[in-house]
């Protein structure tokens, strides 16, 4: 009887990894081809291929659902990078590691399987007061806390003056790139983000 346990735990194991696999692709699949008001718990529970029940047996909403989605995603694309947990390099070169890591979020921007259902989600918590906190508190403020720590270590290294605040000083980078790939005011190239760092540790005015 034990015997029988043992051996049928790791294919149930992987019949659930599966399930998630598949109502994660089908939650992400759905948000970008109709937007997340139309997306719902019973769509993707047909286009997954499993009931209803199984979804509400690990989530809530469709909210949480989607926010699961993309950490998931996000936790790949990091795994394909080699880099489990994601930071932020720390080269001594301040400007260099911030552009290396601009450059490799051109590349995510310009992805089908993150921009379409990110521009959904994003788009629906401008309007969507308690999705657009989620979003931001659970998917961007991690994201941003990575740029907080790698400016920090670079004011340790006298890199970035000591009475800059890490957490006003990384949107002068971030921001205009998220403004720019929501509204498509400009191209998102390597040299913009680079552009973007330039600007940023050397200011404006004339050296």
């Amino acid at each position: 009887m034990a015997q029988n346990q043992s051996s049928s735990a790791p294919d149930t194991s992987r019949r659930s990894e599966r399930s998630r696999r598949a109502i994660y692709d089908a939650a992400l699949a759905l948000v970008a081809e109709v937007g997340y008001p139309k997306t719902t718990i019973e769509g993707i529970a047909s286009r997954a291929g499993v009931g209803k029940q199984t979804i509400y047996r690990w989530w809530s909403s469709k909210a949480d659902v989607l926010l699961d989605a993309f950490l998931d995603l996000s936790t790949q694309a990091a795994e394909a990078a080699g880099q489990v947990p994601y930071s932020i390099p720390d080269s001594g070169d301040l400007a260099a590691d911030l552009k290396y890591v601009l450059r490799a979020t051109v590349d995510e921007l310009h992805d089908p399987a993150f921009e379409a259902p990110s521009r959904a989600l994003a788009a629906e918590g401008l309007v969507n007061e308690e999705l657009g906190r989620r979003f931001v508190a659970q998917l961007l403020e991690p994201q941003l806390q990575l740029y907080v720590d790698r400016l920090r270590a670079a004011q340790e290294a006298g890199e970035v003056r000591p009475e800059v605040d890490p957490r006003i000083a990384l949107e002068l980078f971030v921001s205009p790139l998220a403004q720019r790939w929501l509204q498509h005011t400009g191209p998102i190239t390597y040299e913009y983000t680079d552009t973007l760092v330039n600007y940023a540790l050397h200011g404006l005015a004339p050296r």
